[in-house]
């Protein structure tokens, strides 16, 4: 589920943006950081949540207006290698402010303990985890194709030019789009981190988890992102219980079974 909301918010920013951002896999990384200085400050996780991904969602969109605004039209490469230069700079910042050293965040108490399914005890925030990422994946769909803002920045991605000539500001909308894509990695970096901890590197640990995915679901496939995601977790989790060392090879073999066979993505037309 995290790896969902890592890849929706990597596939929207490419799929409307037509930018590959290497830099999300910092943003994963920033919003707990922030997130833990909150909630170990307040006590409470829910302000450390909303304080990393605002705070996250904010600098993502700054990015975009400083750094990868003047580089539309110039190719694909340039805002690459931007992304993947501001990813260096956010990871090494990090490891220099905080050092080496991981941290924990707590998850609230009211999601300790475990829920009786009837057929396996399954952890209570584990559980909360998979409906949190199902209604928000849900709300972000309704956003993009059932409101004005979301039909604004559809007409401003697929032909700039014409809604330009019909009065909308098409470069408000990238920006809040890449703040969008940035704010979903930090929930998702949040929300593992109750589970897994942080640390300054584990940003470039799920970007290529990330990539795989969206490669998989369909470069810029809102839904493909989201089944990829589950197809890909599940492979590796299988593979884990079955062959151990297979691990971290399945998402690479089942990537290339795709492109072998469909190259444009399970559901991205050609």
């Amino acid at each position: 589920m995290t790896l969902a909301l890592l890849a929706v918010g990597l596939s929207i920013i490419f799929g409307m943006l037509n930018v590959v951002n290497f830099a999300h896999g910092a943003f994963y990384m920033i919003g707990p950081y922030v997130a833990v200085l909150v909630a170990q400050a307040t006590g409470n996780f829910w302000l450390g949540l909303l304080a990393g991904t605002v705070f996250t969602g904010l600098i993502g969109m700054a990015v975009e207006f400083f750094g990868v605004r003047p580089l539309y039209g110039k190719g694909e490469i340039l805002p690459l290698l931007l992304t993947f230069g501001i990813s260096m700079i956010f990871t090494e910042s990090i490891l220099a402010i905080f050092g080496p050293l991981g941290n924990v965040l707590k998850k609230p108490a009211i999601m300790s303990g475990t829920v009786d399914l009837g057929f396996i005890l399954y952890p209570k925030y584990r559980l909360f985890l998979i409906f949190f990422t199902i209604a928000l994946t849900f709300l972000l769909w309704l956003f993009i194709t059932k409101t004005r803002l979301g039909l604004l920045i559809r007409a401003g991605t697929q032909d700039t030019t014409m809604a330009r000539a019909l009065g909308v500001r098409v470069k408000p909308l990238f920006t809040l789009v890449f703040g969008i894509g940035a704010g979903l990695a930090a929930i998702a970096g949040v929300m593992s981190a109750a589970i897994q901890g942080i640390e300054p590197y584990m940003g470039m640990k799920v970007l290529i988890p990330a990539f795989v995915v969206v490669t998989v679901g369909g470069l810029g496939s809102f839904r493909g992102a989201v089944i990829a995601a589950l197809i890909i977790g599940e492979a590796k989790c299988l593979s884990i219980l079955i062959w151990p060392p297979m691990s971290d090879v399945i998402m690479f073999v089942f990537m290339a079974l795709v492109l072998l066979l469909k190259p444009e993505g399970l559901f991205k037309s050609r």
